[in-house]
């Protein structure tokens, strides 16, 4: 384990970078009408807010908010406020009656590139939607509107002739085996451990396959920028994959080749084990040699080439949760979590794509830990910055603060994404920001293992109670090839953290991370096919088994569908 820096026993957030950034952004064009970015004042002022020990507010976590009120004849109160008028996409209403209670409402933009929306006096409060030389006015309180929309248990609900969904709180889907853990976690003393147990006895090796022995396939043609692996073996294999591929002999894959998916250009998989990696990648220091078992297990590979992709990312209506772990001892007291809350009311969790992404939806991939597991219990990470708690933004929306020192994959506004262990410098990227995940550290980090990757509690790699790393894990990672980006992600049947360092070496990624693990729920992918009259969708797994997380019986498509309790990745095919 590396020795504990000498830092401060938390953090406090610089504001200094971040104004220079806002400034930066308040002087470029504004939107023709709409919430735009504060004055720099304003901006300074939140950015103190956020920069407290403890922000404390779902609003105190938003820098660059702004908001608009109007009162109406009968003394109600309209306030609509932009979380984020960088992004244009969250939206709070408020509705205060002169001598009631406020009641919300969580509006997204089904256009944030179009549609600007502010709040205007039409005879009365009223919402203004304009964008690509058209406007109207919309005050949906009036005419029952709202809500109609707000009871109609929908995750996205249109209003104002479908220019903005109203986010409905909604109950997300889960396994049996996922309600079981859970409710052993929060209802029985000592409940973790015994999910522990659980793990330990049932899911350490129970999903590991194995598929060597087939004969050599020949290369294919069209995939030769991302090459092959670097192997000493490579056999033909036979996975359990769900995909149909192009190029293989009845179902046979070479070992650390890639193969493009039928029906669906940029996007192509790779199996190989571990124990076919080339000595080369041995010999460079990082990480613990393999056992056995894991040498021979397979791992499955899928890789998006995203210049024809636009990626995004959804919160699960449940996880991760916003309160405290039950992991780190270092807390500072002020609130039932590390921000000082444990619910982002009045911001909504659907755990669901927006309606508006489904007929360009191409892929899926569960996000990374639960609230519970995604902090540091020991190590020098445990005894600073509360714990280190992961991350996460959405949709420019910081709803748990980001920390330096943690994995990181996150996309800007203009469209770079980007995977790299945050620093607190990176605080100055708040106002380019869409999205960001934080799921541990580094697996892999300028092409070579993560500092962290022996390390069992450093590294908080997790296990069962015995701290037995080998289990069923997913990842992801980055590759840059001749200025072409691939982000790669990566299914292991069973598999220790240097397993997948070594993997993804292989595999010549730049950076890579931890995802989820232990089930295939948790570590669950899935492809998507659309005909071509956009009517039908062909639901791919990256394993079968994945369907069981589907509900239904595997009939209604996880994430796309119905709403998850679970955090996601999505891509969507660029138009």
């Amino acid at each position: 384990m590396e020795p504990a820096p000498v830092l401060p026993p938390f953090r406090i957030f610089s504001p200094t970078p971040l104004l220079a950034a806002a400034a930066v952004a308040l002087s470029g064009p504004s939107f023709a009408q709409g919430i735009d970015v504060p004055e720099e004042d304003v901006v300074e002022a939140q950015l103190a807010q956020l920069g407290a020990n403890v922000p404390g507010s779902i609003f105190a976590m938003q820098p660059f908010r702004n908001d608009q009120s109007l009162q109406a004849d009968d003394g109600t109160t309209y306030t609509l406020t932009s979380l984020n008028p960088h992004v244009n996409s969250w939206f709070i209403l408020e509705i205060t009656p002169a001598n009631g209670r406020s009641r919300f409402a969580h509006f997204e933009n089904a256009a944030p590139e179009i549609w600007d929306i502010s709040l205007i006096d039409e005879d009365g409060p009223a919402l203004l939607i304009e964008g690509d030389g058209d406007s109207f006015a919309c005050a949906p309180w009036d005419d029952g509107e709202l809500a109609e929309a707000q009871d109609s248990s929908l995750p996205f609900a249109p209003i104002c002739d479908w220019s903005i969904f109203v986010r409905n709180p909604v109950s997300g889907n889960r396994t049996t085996r996922e309600a079981v853990a859970e409710f052993l976690r929060d209802n029985v003393i000592f409940g973790e451990s015994i999910v522990n147990l659980i793990k330990g006895a049932f899911f350490e090796d129970a999903f590991m396959i194995s598929s060597e022995g087939e004969e050599e396939l020949e290369e294919i043609d069209g995939v030769e920028l991302l090459g092959n692996a670097l192997l000493d073996n490579t056999p033909n294999m036979r996975p359990y994959m769900g995909f149909e591929l192009i190029g293989t002999d009845a179902g046979a894959m070479t070992a650390g080749a890639w193969y493009e998916v039928e029906d669906s250009p940029g996007i192509y998989a790779s199996v190989m084990q571990p124990g076919m990696i080339a000595n080369e990648v041995f010999q460079v220091p990082g990480a613990n040699g393999l056992d056995g078992i894991e040498r021979r297990a397979d791992v499955y590979l899928v890789a998006f080439d995203m210049a024809r992709f636009d990626i995004g990312y959804e919160l699960g209506t449940e996880h991760p949760r916003l309160g405290w772990s039950s992991r780190p001892s270092n807390r500072h007291g002020q609130g039932r979590g590390p921000d000082g809350f444990d619910r982002p009311d009045p911001v909504v969790r659907t755990g669901m794509l927006n309606p508006a992404f489904a007929e360009r939806v191409a892929a899926t991939f569960t996000g990374g830990f639960k609230r519970d597991h995604g902090a540091w219990r020991f190590g020098d990470y445990s005894t600073f910055n509360y714990g280190h708690h992961y991350g996460f933004m959405q949709n420019g929306v910081l709803i748990s603060r980001l920390w330096p020192n943690l994995a990181t994959l996150y996309l800007t506004q203009d469209g770079e994404v980007a995977m790299r262990t945050w620093r607190e410098e990176d605080d100055a990227l708040l106002p380019e920001l869409t999205f960001a995940r934080q799921n541990g550290v580094a697996i892999i980090e300028d092409g070579v293992p993560g500092p962290r990757v022996t390390s069992w509690g450093g590294g908080n790699w997790s296990g069962d109670a015995n701290a037995t790393l080998r289990t069923l894990r997913g990842g992801t990672c980055m590759r840059t090839v001749e200025d072409r980006q691939f982000l790669i992600y990566a299914y292991f049947s069973t598999a220790t953290p240097s397993a997948m360092a070594r993997t993804f070496q292989a595999y010549q990624c730049d950076y890579a991370m931890l995802l989820d693990m232990n089930s295939q729920e948790h570590t669950y992918m899935a492809l998507y096919v659309h005909d071509e009259d956009g009517g039908e969708m062909d639901v791919q797994h990256l394993v079968s088994g994945m369907a069981e997380a589907d509900p239904d019986n595997g009939r209604v498509p996880r994430f796309i569908s119905a709403p998850d309790n679970r955090d996601f990745f999505y891509l969507l095919r660029r138009e």
